[in-house]
């Protein structure tokens, strides 16, 4: 399966994390945060960022993930409380998303989107032993921001 992580230019020639806290990990936890589109990773960046960028280079990394079951462990809306999409829940899931990773549950986290919560977005834990044999980074493609959107 292919899954998109939209990049600032200089850091997106080859998969690495930042161990930077976000949604679903602590601080110190090394994960890559990836969506199921391209427009999903767009959406999520300018939430991220509070604003579209311009003026900043991004490249799409198209990343791909070996189609196994078992490396993949799924969170359904269902299992996240009923605020999972503020930022008041923010403790909650990063529980569930540290529990995993310390776990070594699986080599991905999938998560809904607080953005969009019937889509997905993949949580890839770079520590984990199926790492380099099952992630790789297939190709870079330019990224643009579409001036209807300023």
């Amino acid at each position: 399966m292919e899954i998109f992580r939209i990049s600032n230019k200089k850091h997106s020639k080859k998969l690495s994390a930042s161990g930077s806290a976000n949604r679903w990990n602590f601080d110190g936890q090394n994960v890559i945060y990836a969506g199921s589109s391209r427009s999903l990773s767009t959406l999520e960046l300018i939430v991220h960022k509070n604003a579209i960028k311009p003026k900043v280079e991004y490249k799409v990394m198209i990343i791909s993930l070996a189609d196994i079951d078992h490396l993949v462990k799924q969170i359904m809306i269902d299992d996240l409380p009923s605020n999972w999409r503020k930022m008041a829940a923010y403790s909650v899931l990063q529980k569930i998303g540290s529990d995993w990773y310390e776990n070594q549950e699986s080599l991905v986290l999938k998560v809904p989107s607080a953005v969009i919560p019937h889509e997905y977005n993949y949580i890839i834990n770079t520590e984990h032993t199926k790492f380099s044999e099952h992630v790789q980074l297939v190709r870079i493609e330019d990224y643009f921001w579409d001036t209807r959107l300023f």
